[in-house]
Parts: structure tokens; sequence; C-alpha cells
């Protein structure tokens, strides 16, 4: 390359935010011509989702839905009398599982009569979660935190609070529409390739339109924070960070640097591949911590989390992530080779290679 067109690739790498202002929670910011943004606000820390409607015809395509609760509803019911007034939603796109992306699904698709459109392992997943609280399924849970360290009295906090988000869901539509990693789908006048990657979730859709250079990231690259990446029981064994890396590097080497990503959480961005890699750092460097912390002693999971999740007090809400992300790092260590693992007293200990 020459110098000029240098400048000009280093410059599209660098982290550029265009909208530092996000919009309101009744106001629509149109990020490109009929590409709509709408922030709707979460109940917990990570306190907005964002919204993205594509023109679709004679309307628009919905791209997640936010939390399933009576406050989102009042949100869109005033979106729908406001500044979306007249718009007919086409169909429901959901990136994945989490309450709030597909939260209001059924309440969307009963709305608008339109189909809701997903992978099969998000939809089938979305399915588990909102029939997870079985007995059964909450001694596996509770089994599981107790083998990685957690005491009983943690253990119930985390099966209380800490997972009831899950919950917060309307009752999914009957039926869907399977979209596949690999499948175009024409929004509009646009072309859209599905992109899916595991790690934040098992098969998170991402869109990407080539000729407008956009990509609709979902949770898997976000702007300022970096994606819950977790095992749990139903999987303990999952590598799921591995995964996650591994999306990581396979969006690096098929996106060009400059395109405009519209990520689940945060404001829209440039510099795709700079903030890929900061990601990818800020999971080695949990790393290196987790192996400093195993060299001298072994360690369980309950004992690193204070040694990974150091500046924040945590709530049960809080700690669950945490547990998770934490089971998630030992995991992707013993498969790199990183991390052996020990029983003691039913409890897993690990140890630095």
């Amino acid at each position: 390359m020459n110098a000029k067109t240098d400048t000009a690739q280093s410059s599209a790498e660098a982290l550029r935010y265009p909208w530092e202002q996000h919009p309101g929670h009744d106001e629509i910011v149109e990020v490109r011509p009929g590409v709509l943004w709408a922030r709707l606000k979460l109940p917990f820390r990570l306190n907005h989702v964002n919204i993205y409607l594509l023109a679709d015809g004679d309307g628009y395509a919905m791209v997640d839905t936010g939390f399933g609760n009576e406050e989102t509803i009042e949100a869109w019911t005033k979106l729908f009398d406001g500044p979306l007034k007249g718009v007919h939603i086409t169909r429901l796109i959901v990136t994945h599982s989490h309450p709030d992306h597909v939260g209001l699904a059924g309440w969307v698709v009963e709305r608008f009569n339109c189909p809701l459109v997903m992978s099969q392992v998000e939809y089938l997943q979305s399915v588990y979660h909102q029939n997870r609280g079985t007995a059964e399924r909450q001694e596996a849970q509770r089994l599981f935190f107790r083998r990685h360290g957690m005491d009983e009295s943690l253990t119930e906090k985390l099966l209380g609070r800490g997972q009831d988000y899950l919950k917060r869901v309307s009752v999914l539509p009957p039926s869907y529409r399977r979209i596949s990693h690999g499948d175009d789908v024409v929004i509009g006048t646009r072309r859209f390739k599905v992109i899916t990657g595991g790690g934040h979730a098992l098969d998170q859709v991402m869109l990407y339109c080539a000729d407008d250079k956009l990509f609709l990231s979902a949770d898997q690259v976000l702007s300022k924070i970096s994606p819950n990446v977790s095992v749990w029981a139903v999987e303990p064994d999952q590598n799921s960070l591995g995964e996650y890396l591994a999306s990581l590097a396979s969006l690096t080497t098929t996106l060009p640097y400059d395109v405009l990503v519209l990520p689940g959480h945060g404001v829209p961005f440039y510099g795709l591949k700079t903030r890929i890699k900061q990601l990818a750092d800020h999971h080695e460097e949990r790393c290196r911590l987790i192996a400093e912390a195993c060299r001298e002693v072994p360690q369980t999971s309950r004992a690193l989390v204070p040694v990974v999740f150091n500046k924040h007090v945590l709530d049960e809400h809080q700690m669950g992530f945490a547990a998770g992300e934490l089971v998630a790092h030992v995991n992707y260590m013993i498969v790199e080779g990183r991390l052996t693992a020990e029983t003691k007293d039913g409890v897993l200990q690990f140890r630095t290679t």
C-alpha cells in the first residue's frame, strides 16, 4: 500500500463513535437511510439495549425486542404512538435467547402478526430458558455451583435473584422461521449475510450488508464493554471462551476494516478490528491473572472470582455472571493446557501447568 492508503486505513481502524449521544427513550435516530436505532431501558447495571429497525418494503424488520416486562411494553407503546406512528413491523429477527433481546418476542409477533426469525439453536435455547425452573434443573445448577466452590448461602442466592432474569420473557410464538450461518437475507433493498457465532450465546445471529458496509453485531462485539461469556450447569465442560475467541478471529478475517458496527449495547462505532483486538486482549489478561493466582496453590472458581472481578462489589445478579465467566476462563485454559483440574472433597481446584 502507498502511504496515503495506509493513513486512510489506519484512521478507519481507530475507534470512532459517530453518535456519542444515544437516543432518548422516546426517540428514534436514523443511522443510515432506512436504518433506525432505538434504545430501551433494562432493570440492572447494564441499563439499556439497542433495537434496530430496517426498512422492509411497506414496513420495517425489527432486530431484537427488549426485556419482557411491563416497562418495555409501555416504552414500545409510546414509540408506536409517537415517532413510529403508523409503522408496521414486517418480521421480527431475534439475535439470541437472552431476555433483553427475545423478551418481548411473543408480544411483538402478536401485535403485528409478523413472523419470528431466529437461528434454530437460539429459538430452542429460548424455549429451554422458559422451562428451566424444574426441580431437576435447579438441582443440577445447585450442584454445578457447589462443585466450583460456591458455599450454600451464595448458591441459594444465585439460584434466586441471580437466575430470575432468565424468566423475564413473554410467551414465545409456537413457530419460527430459521436462519443459519451463511444465509443471504433480503430486507427491503439491502442484502444481508447471516453470520453466527458462539461464546456469548450458542449461535448468536449477526447481519452484514457488504454493499453498505453495515454490520449488526448483536452482543458479539460491543463498543465499550465486554460481552458476558459464561459456562452453565447444562453444559459444564463447554469451552465457550474458545468459541468466542474463534468467532472474533473469523470476524477479523471476514469483514472489512471500515464497517459501521451497530451493537446490541453501547453506541454505533467504527474500528471493528481494533475493538476485536481489545476484547481478545481483555480475555487474555483475565487468563494471566488466573494463571498467576493458581501458580503456587490450587484455587477454586469461587476463590478466583475476586481475583478477576476486583473492581466492583457484585450483587447476586452480577455474581451469577461473574461465576459463569470465571468457569468459562478456566475451561478454556484447561483445553489450552494452561491449567490442570483436580477434585478435592467434591470441589474442583485448578493449578497452573
